[in-house]
């Protein structure tokens, strides 16, 4: 639920601003019957709001349902035991700027209009909360700009902007890209260095702010070649997906397992079936009691040639995993006829972004190798947004650099049938019902070519 609100908060904070802030949301009270994740970005928002914070709110936060074919706005969790549609939305005046779903099979026409029904019913809460603004709210206090001085910026940008460029043009490779633009970097920070010596303490340069500088010149290098150019990074048109491999099997001793293969990320899920009291046992304000199906994921350091300590599941990690687990829990046989308990759990072996995504992929073919009867295989997509405001690129299968640089990751597995789950976090501060409309469109081709790589790796559940 903190996740949830974060994200739909968070793009809406001015990006020179450097202050902590810290947001506490407590349930005093539950009714177990009335959800409290979307009153909780509703909370959230109404106290920045009224707050002397600098931020550029305010939004809501909707659930909508679909129960016997009609789409319910916020239903109760007795209402939802019937719903095939799990929609939680969140936005400003304007626009979408959050996106998180479980859904059976729901087809891209049914959803945008759910999308469309949430953005509606949000706006009298936006409205109540303005006008509570400007009865009780307080003066929004100054803060210390944290821009990168101009004229450091026009400098560093006058030196590198050519040179990045040259190295988008000629480099495609992750790590010979990384090292030609580390070479141009430490060229100017050496420079601003040996002038920092000979400088007085008030005319020195902020190395941090060199290096911001730099990020930045990078950062609209490459928004430049994908919006002018309609070239990527590493070379692929707006549709292409990276190359593609599967295997079920590897592991001799476990009940499933499923490599999946996306580029550079690569994804190991392993399945183990157990006795229905294997079941986890819940604990929280929500009605459930017993959860049989389990997806985990892990993010190890050297997925991305880090180095941190192991201690316990951070952010990610357990976001991730429950959006992968959304994702298949539609196509779980029901207990009546596959009486296990379910265990997965994703190894990140590579990570050059959506191991999310890849984490399905690799789970459908665990499970079929363990030989559960999934109803269909599921696949997973990252979708990406890049625009200067006129211009607009939509992405299919965005990897690091395209994640870190762009505008949206818009994450979208379904079946051939239909969605089963949606992610989206955005960095602007909302977008349009014509973006989400062509992102859905790309991400169903790119699935069903995602499914029949799967599906050459095993076509159907082991008896």
């Amino acid at each position: 639920i903190s996740r949830v609100v974060d994200r739909t908060l968070r793009p809406l904070f001015p990006e020179n601003m450097r202050n902590d802030v810290q947001v506490i949301l407590t349930a005093f009270s539950h009714d177990q019957e009335n959800q409290i994740d979307m009153l909780g970005i509703i909370a959230a928002s109404t106290a920045l709001m009224i707050s002397d914070i600098p931020w550029n709110g305010p939004v809501a936060g909707v659930r909508i349902g679909l129960i016997n074919g009609e789409l319910a706005i916020n239903p109760t969790f007795s209402q939802m035991e019937n719903s095939t549609l799990d929609l939680r939305v969140s936005g400003t005046a304007a626009a979408i700027n959050m996106v998180e779903c479980a859904a059976n099979e729901v087809d891209e026409a049914t959803m945008l209009a759910a999308l469309k029904l949430a953005h509606e019913s949000i706006q009298p809460v936006i409205e109540l909360q303005k006008q509570m603004q400007a009865e009780i709210g307080k003066p929004k206090s100054p803060y210390v700009s944290a821009d990168v001085p101009e004229d450091v910026m026009n400098e560093i940008r006058s030196r590198a902007s050519d040179r990045v460029r040259q190295v988008l043009l000629e480099t495609t490779d992750r790590s010979g890209r990384k090292e030609a633009l580390d070479a141009i970097e430490s060229e100017i920070t050496a420079d601003y260095e040996e002038r920092n010596k000979n400088a007085a303490p008030e005319a020195q340069v902020n190395m941090r702010r060199v290096h911001e500088a730099f990020e930045l010149v990078v950062y609209e290098q490459v928004r430049r070649r994908i919006l002018e150019d309609g070239v990527r990074p590493d070379g692929r048109s707006f549709t292409q997906i990276r190359p593609l491999a599967a295997e079920a099997g590897i592991l001799p001793r476990v009940h499933g397992s499923g490599l999946f293969k996306r580029g550079q990320t690569q994804i190991l899920t392993v399945a183990t079936l157990g006795t229905p009291r294997d079941s986890q046992e819940m604990d929280s304000i929500a009605p459930e009691e017993r959860k049989r199906y389990l997806h985990h994921y892990n993010f190890p350091p050297f997925s991305t040639g880090e180095v941190y300590p192991l201690r316990g599941p951070r952010r990610r990690e357990i976001g991730h995993g429950a959006l992968a687990e959304a994702a298949l829990r539609p196509m779980i046989p029901p207990e009546s006829e596959f009486p296990y308990t379910i265990r997965l759990v994703s190894e990140a072996l590579s990570s050059n972004g959506s191991t999310s995504m890849g984490s399905v992929c690799g789970s459908t073919l665990a499970l079929m190798d363990a030989g559960v009867p999934i109803k269909r295989p599921v696949a997973g997509i990252a979708m990406g947004l890049i625009s200067d405001g006129e211009k607009v690129a939509v992405l299919t299968d965005i990897q690091g650099l395209e994640d870190h640089f762009g505008d949206m990751d818009f994450k979208v597995t379904g079946t051939t049938q239909g969605i089963t789950a949606l992610q989206m976090d955005i960095k602007i501060t909302g977008v349009s019902d014509d973006i989400m409309r062509q992102a859905l469109a790309q991400a169903r081709d790119a699935r069903l070519q995602i499914l029949d790589v799967m599906l050459a790796a095993i076509p159907a559940p082991r008896p």
